[in-house]
């Protein structure tokens, strides 16, 4: 979360209402302010009169907003604000609530742990006892594992319900609901409103268009370079799967690709097209109706993909020191984490152009076709079971040597199983041991996988020729010692200073 300097209560509070007052949005999403005399709570940009200072509470969480009885705000709308993130060095149950707060806001966990048994859900998977979850918890947000859960859920839902014409029956089974008449209780008892209250005319569509003539808006604390963030993107496009737009006479920047959402026979395969508006610091979202039913998880994932919860304030506290440039650089993360080891693979000892080129002929060959509304997108990236089943020597027929081969199949036949997550959220010590002990996968490629797709801010590939060489390190059997010792002066944000120095070493 932002830090403020002052360390009294009321000295944090009169600089939170300062920055209310200043409509700040580098404070977005760092904290929400509760108004006692409407019974509301807001986002630091809130258009709105500024209350009183004496009508006004400050929460860290939204869900703690809601634990104190305020409602969100119809104006400002809390859903749309950057998430606020906890990263730094703390105890053995700091950490333990940094990884439950972020299997919690992945919609792909919700159904899992709805209802009562979401601490028995967190416990297992955290490998403690519920007693202490529930402790971790109550120290140090005030609030229950469910309490946090049921805003997460509830806010995806109103954002769904406000941005688009979605069936409410699907808005629920999106939000993790498994009924329609315990979202309805759950809205009703939560925001006193019922779901259709939300629509802009008063019901909802039972078909057509829904988000193509809606767009999704998703919010991000400045500063935001957003050049470098698509620069970076740009020179590992890889053709028919994704284009990018990074400066143009007219328009928005940004860029749009296809995607693939679960597995199987229920996976849902569509597109997205994401614009940059810099001046409201938002990102438009807009997604082919093919991925309206997994449209939370989708959305979850555009914020990784773009990193747009990071807090550059607290970053730039660290790094500005090491950095004469990198203001508002971001670390770009990944449509799809299966779909970034393999070209992280494809990438080893190779330039970025030849990698691009290895995946461009390996999206071709074994990569589904599909209709999108632009012909430049017509495949997806192939599935980790395709690539568990493709040969040898059809890997080899592309240029692809023997040990990647082995690797990528080794990665694809992991994932496929269920034995390896590569997404947000999952421990990144834990998914590295497992990424290393897979043939033709070293450390390097283990640390780019968790800082792209595992979004850990402090990866480091010490191994990194480059990344020795921009510290001064000589090359030697040392040299990744050497850099891994210098670099803990950036922790713990080192995937940060990562990015910031390729990105000086590629200008010079």
């Amino acid at each position: 979360m932002t830090e403020i300097a002052p360390t009294s209560v009321t000295q944090v509070e009169d600089a939170r209402y300062l920055a209310v007052k200043a409509r700040d949005a580098r404070f977005d999403g760092s904290f929400f302010t509760g108004v006692t005399s409407t019974g509301i709570y807001c986002r630091p940009v809130c258009s709105v009169r500024v209350p009183r200072r004496e009508n006004c509470r400050f929460f860290d969480l939204a869900a703690q907003a809601e634990h104190a009885g305020f409602r969100p705000c119809l104006r400002c709308r809390p859903e749309l604000a950057p998430q606020a993130l906890i990263w730094s060095n703390q105890d053995a149950s700091g950490i333990l609530l940094q990884q439950a707060l972020r299997m919690l806001d992945a919609p792909e966990n919700w159904a899992d742990a709805e209802g009562g048994a979401v601490i028995d859900w967190l416990a297992s998977r955290l490998g403690v006892t519920d007693r202490h979850v529930r402790r971790i918890f109550s120290t140090a947000l005030g609030i229950s594992p469910l309490q946090y859960l049921q805003t997460r859920r509830l806010l995806a839902a109103k954002q769904l319900l406000t941005d688009t014409t979605l069936p409410i029956t699907q808005v629920a089974l999106a939000s993790g609901f498994r009924s329609v008449r315990g979202f309805n209780a759950a809205f009703l008892q939560h925001y006193s409103l019922k779901p259709s209250q939300l629509r802009k005319d008063g019901g909802e569509s039972s078909g057509g268009d829904a988000v193509q003539s809606h767009v999704i808006r998703l919010g991000w604390r400045p500063p935001y370079d957003v050049q470098a963030m698509l620069g970076f993107l740009s020179t590992r496009t890889i053709a028919s799967l994704e284009q990018v737009e990074a400066a143009l006479p007219k328009g928005l920047p940004g860029m749009r690709r296809t995607l693939r959402m679960g597995d199987g026979a229920n996976a849902a395969k569509g597109w997205f097209d994401v614009r940059f508006d810099e001046p409201s610091t938002r990102l438009l979202l807009v997604v082919s109706d093919s991925l309206l039913p997994v449209l939370p998880a989708l959305i979850a994932r555009i914020r990784a993909m773009f990193d747009l919860d990071a807090d550059l304030g607290v970053i730039d506290g660290v790094l500005t020191p090491f950095f004469h440039a990198g203001e508002g650089m971001r670390v770009p993360g990944a449509a799809d984490g299966f779909e970034l080891a393999v070209r992280a693979v494809l990438g080893q000892q190779i330039t970025v152009a030849a990698a691009r080129t290895l995946a461009q002929r390996l999206v071709q060959n074994f990569g589904e076709p599909i209709a999108t509304p632009w012909p430049e997108l017509s495949r997806l990236f192939p599935t980790a079971d395709a690539l568990t089943a493709a040969s040898s020597d059809e890997l080899g027929s592309l240029g692809i040597v023997r040990q990647r081969q082995q690797a990528i199949k080794a990665i694809a036949a992991a994932v496929a199983k269920g034995k390896l997550r590569l997404q947000p959220g999952e421990d990144p010590e834990r998914t590295m041991a497992a990424l290393r002990e897979l043939p033709g996968i070293g450390d390097w490629t283990a640390q780019y996988i968790a800082m792209r797709a595992l979004r850990w801010p402090d990866a480091f590939p010490a191994g990194d020729v480059a990344l020795q060489s921009a510290l001064g390190i000589a090359r030697g059997a040392s040299a990744a010692r050497d850099a891994l010792a210098a670099s803990q002066v950036w922790r713990p944000w080192r995937s940060y200073a990562v990015i910031r120095t390729w990105a000086g070493l590629a200008r010079r």
